[in-house]
C-alpha cells in the first residue's frame, strides 16, 4: 500500500491500484496481485455495511450479473469494514457468488480514498482495475440497484475499444 493516501478516488485513475491483502468471509487471505496475475479485470467495490438496504441491493445486483461479468473476465470483490463473520452471514443470506473482504481497520479503504473518517465505514465507491494493475475507471456516484449493470456495460465497452478510461 502507498505511504500517502490519495485525497480523492479519482487521483488513482490511470495509476497502479494500491496492492492489498485482506481476509475473505471464510478467513482465507485474498491478494489483489494474485487475481491480476491471472489476467483478470478486477472490480473492487467498497460498501458501508453488510446486510443494510443499499448494500444489499448493490451486492444482489452484482450477484445477479455475475455470470455476465465472469464471461467478460471480471473478478468482483466487495470490501467493507465489517468483520469476516458478518460478511459470511451476509453472503450466505443472499447467496452471494463473489468474494467479500474485511478491512476492519479501514487501511485499504483509506488507500483508495474510500473511508469515511467520521463513521470509519467504507464509502460506496467502485474501482475497475485492468489486468496490468492500472485503475481504468472510478465510480463515486453509485445507484446500488443498477450499479453492477453499469460496471458490466463499462467493461464490455472498454474491451471492445469503444470506451476510454475514466
Amino acid at each position: 500500500m502507498s505511504e500517502t493516501a490519495p485525497k480523492s478516488p479519482e487521483e488513482l485513475l490511470g495509476r497502479q491500484a494500491p496492492e492489498f491483502e485482506l481476509p475473505d468471509a471464510n478467513g482465507k487471505t485474498f491478494r489483489l496481485s494474485d487475481v491480476l496475475n491471472k489476467g483478470s479485470y478486477v472490480v473492487v467495490y467498497f460498501y458501508p455495511m453488510a446486510d443494510t438496504p443499499g448494500c444489499t441491493k448493490e451486492a444482489c445486483s452484482f450477484r445477479d450479473h455475475m455470470l455476465d461479468l465472469s464471461s467478460e473476465g471480471v473478478t468482483v470483490v466487495g470490501i467493507s469494514t465489517d468483520p469476516p463473520e458478518r460478511n459470511a452471514r451476509f453472503a450466505k443470506k443472499y447467496g452471494l457468488n463473489f468474494t467479500l473482504l474485511s478491512d476492519v481497520r479501514g487501511e485499504v479503504a483509506r488507500a483508495y480514498a474510500s473511508l469515511n473518517g467520521l463513521t470509519r465505514k467504507a464509502k460506496r465507491h467502485t474501482f475497475v482495475i485492468a489486468p496490468d494493475g492500472t485503475v481504468v475507471k472510478v465510480f463515486t456516484k453509485v445507484s446500488p440497484a443498477e450499479h453492477a449493470k453499469e460496471v458490466l456495460e463499462f467493461v464490455k465497452a472498454l474491451k471492445s475499444g469503444v470506451q476510454k478510461q475514466g
